[in-house]
């Protein structure tokens, strides 16, 4: 799909009709709001689960937007995220996109193989000497990893571990998008544009 078309995408309509209900949900809940005999408790449940899966949704979308233009392989990547965020194995995934890297990273070892789940869970499997680094996806392939990225100068709120400032850093001075899996929490994220965005993990992303 390319970037500048994902207003015409399924995924968009999908994402669209999922607030929407989420809106009616609240709606319904705030009418009743004032009524002794409903508890509103029982139904948030529902609006947290519809919560989720918009989230899930709106993960799907975007990194589709990012990613579909510059490499095949973005559901092998998301896929790969969560699985080693089940694992709480920590990693560091660059995808190129217009800007190239080759000024802006430290380059660690060539890799030059096709991108799959077996191969990017193996390279951040710990105890691998090439886990710590950042891979570098360009195109279809993994072309390297253990590369080191510069790290975001700025100061925010929460405190950021070493891969989430690496991922904001090389997006700051790039078009660049990171995953990013937590070692920690297992959460994931990615960056663009030097920010952070959060990625539901309580549901598989679809494609």
């Amino acid at each position: 799909m390319d970037i500048q078309n994902c207003d015409f995408s399924p995924m968009k309509q999908n994402l669209e009709d999922g607030i929407q209900h989420l809106i009616h949900l609240l709606q319904s809940n705030l009418n009743v709001l004032g009524n002794e005999n409903y508890c509103v408790l029982g139904s948030l449940e529902d609006v947290k689960e519809q919560l989720n899966s918009i989230e899930s949704m709106a993960a799907s979308f975007y990194l589709n937007c990012y990613l579909s233009s510059f490499t095949d392989t973005y559901e092998d990547l998301t896929a790969t995220a969560q699985h080693l965020s089940k694992r709480k194995h920590g990693a560091l995934i660059v995808i190129e996109r217009s800007d190239s890297l080759d000024n802006i990273i430290q380059k660690g070892t060539t890799i030059g193989a096709m991108v799959t789940p077996k191969l990017l869970a193996s390279i951040f499997y710990p105890g691998n000497p090439l886990h710590d680094g950042a891979v570098l996806i360009r195109g279809n392939e993994v072309y390297s990893a253990a590369n080191i990225l510069p790290l975001t100068k700025m100061i925010t709120e929460k405190k950021l571990g070493t891969r989430h400032r690496a991922a904001i850093g090389v997006s700051e001075q790039s078009d660049a998008l990171a995953l990013v899996v937590s070692e920690e929490t297992g959460k994931i994220s990615f960056a663009l544009n030097g920010k952070l965005y959060p990625i539901n993990t309580t549901q598989q992303i679809v494609f």
